[in-house]
């Protein structure tokens, strides 16, 4: 079985890189997967107008890497995984895409709403809910289909290539393995309605949109994973000592 670690990342976002990378290698390292970096242009030409940035649509070429590899899991480039987190590899079922649902407490309305605009612009397939966050998603060889284009389009409006493979996994009728907020958390996953959760008691911290967990101690979302790296490891690794100053 052959398994692969994805992210995305370019010289925009070295500082990201030098935090979050040495993590992801060494947790590739226990799942036994390969550690990738996509850096390429994404697989098809994204227009200016779509709101956007191409970059983005590169984790739809995960789709040519299951050629190569039986499961891969894709990871935003903006996380820190904590220690001791478990193989996901070991929880997700093959057959199922393991992620996180982003329909739930105060972004229910709003994502349900995304859910039946992306139907009227490609079509009803019946679907009601189960929006995920392409943060951690964990796909098969056997999902390969849900990179593909909507008879030649893709999504180009809201959330994209997000709003994209959540719209092939319903209308490729794929199961989903909800793996619930604490691989995929987020600061709407420390709101109120989740009993202000803790990131840190999390597998997997996301600093996605604001991503600023506590204003206290951090004025931007980089910031924030910092302080949280050093409070979860302590020493810093020395590979990345320099971008935490």
């Amino acid at each position: 079985m052959k398994r692969a670690i994805v992210t995305r990342a370019d010289s925009g976002v070295d500082e990201w890189i030098k935090l979050t990378h040495p993590i992801m290698r060494k947790y590739a390292e226990k799942c036994k997967a390969d550690f990738i970096v996509m850096s390429g242009p994404a697989p098809f030409v994204v227009s200016h107008h779509s709101g956007r940035p191409a970059h983005y649509y590169r984790v739809l070429r995960i789709r040519d890497l299951l050629e190569c590899y039986d499961r891969i899991l894709h990871l935003d480039t903006d996380m820190i995984i904590n220690k001791d987190c478990p193989d996901v590899f070991e929880v997700v079922p093959e057959n199922m895409i393991g992620g996180v649902r982003e329909d739930v407490g105060t972004r229910q309305f709003d994502r349900l709403q995304q859910i039946k605009n992306i139907q009227h612009h490609f079509g009803d397939i019946g679907w009601k809910n189960e929006y995920i966050n392409e943060g951690t998603f964990l796909v098969s060889k056997q999902h390969k289909d849900i990179f593909l284009s909507h008879h030649g389009e893709y999504w180009t409006g809201w959330a994209g290539s997000q709003s994209h493979m959540s719209y092939n996994i319903h209308k490729f009728n794929f199961n989903i393995y909800d793996l619930g907020y604490k691989w995929n958390h987020m600061t709407m996953f420390s709101e109120a309605w989740n009993n202000n959760a803790d990131r840190l008691k999390s597998n997997i911290i996301h600093y996605a949109g604001n991503g600023i967990f506590d204003k206290r101690i951090a004025k931007t979302k980089l910031d924030q994973a910092k302080k949280d790296y050093e409070i979860i490891y302590g020493a810093v690794d020395p590979r990345i000592k320099e971008s935490i100053k």
